[in-house]
C-alpha cells in the first residue's frame, strides 16, 4: 500500500490525532529554514529537524548517504517521526523537515504518522540543482557535502509523477516567501 499525503492542511482542520507538515528536499533547499519561519507562524507549534536524530548516533555512525546506512538511516527517520507524532498529538502544529526520499523514506514516513490517526500534509522544496549546489557550498563541515552527493540527493527529488503537485519551486525566492505560501495554503484548506 502506497502511502499519499493530502494536500496541505491546516491544524484547525484535522481529524483525529493532530497533523504533520512533512517538508522535505534535498540538502540546502532551505528546509529548515522554511520550517522555522513556518511554525513561528503558529501560535503552538514544533518544528522537529529529523537531522538531528543521526547526530545522536556515537558509535557505529555512518554518514546518511553511505553504504551500509539504511539501518541506521531506518531508525532515524522513525524516531523523527515518532517525536513529531507526539507533538502533533499533544496539539502543537508539528512540521518535521528532513531528507525524506520519494521511494525510500517518504512513503514509510507517511504511513508511520497516517498510523497513529494524524492528518499529513507534505511539502518538497527543490530550488534547481545549480541554487541547491551552489548553496552547500558556502556551508561548512559537517553540513557541506560533496557536489556529487548532493546532486544524487537533489535526483532523488526530481520527476516526482503524482508527487509533483507537492513542489515548491522556490528558486530566486527568500525563505519567507516560500514560508508564506506553505503557510497561506494551508490556512486556504482550512477555510
Amino acid at each position: 500500500m502506497e502511502a499519499e499525503p493530502s494536500a496541505p492542511r491546516s491544524p484547525k482542520g484535522c481529524g483525529g490525532g493532530g497533523s504533520v507538515l512533512l517538508l522535505t528536499g534535498a540538502p540546502a533547499t532551505g528546509k529548515s529554514t522554511v520550517a522555522r519561519i513556518v511554525a513561528e507562524r503558529f501560535g503552538r507549534s514544533v518544528h522537529v529537524e529529523a537531522d538531528r536524530f543521526y547526530g545522536f548516533v556515537v558509535g557505529g555512525y555512518v554518514d546518511p548517504w553511505e553504504r551500509g546506512a539504511h539501518d541506521q538511516n531506518v531508525v532515524a527517520v522513525e524516531i523523527a517521526c515518532d517525536a513529531a507524532a507526539r507533538y502533533a498529538e499533544a496539539g502543537y502544529v508539528t512540521i518535521l523537515d528532513g531528507i525524506f526520499i520519494p521511494g525510500w523514506f517518504f512513503e514509510p514516513a507517511i504511513e508511520r504518522l497516517h498510523a497513529r490517526s494524524l492528518d499529513v500534509s507534505a511539502a518538497i522544496l527543490r530550488p534547481s540543482v545549480a541554487t541547491t549546489i551552489a548553496r552547500a557550498r558556502a556551508r561548512v563541515p559537517p553540513k557541506r557535502l560533496p557536489d556529487e552527493v548532493l546532486e544524487r540527493l537533489w535526483r532523488g527529488f526530481d520527476d516526482l509523477g503524482p508527487l509533483e503537485r507537492h513542489v515548491i519551486d522556490s528558486e530566486g525566492e527568500a525563505p519567507a516567501r516560500t514560508a508564506a505560501r506553505i503557510v497561506d495554503a494551508l490556512q486556504e484548506l482550512a477555510a
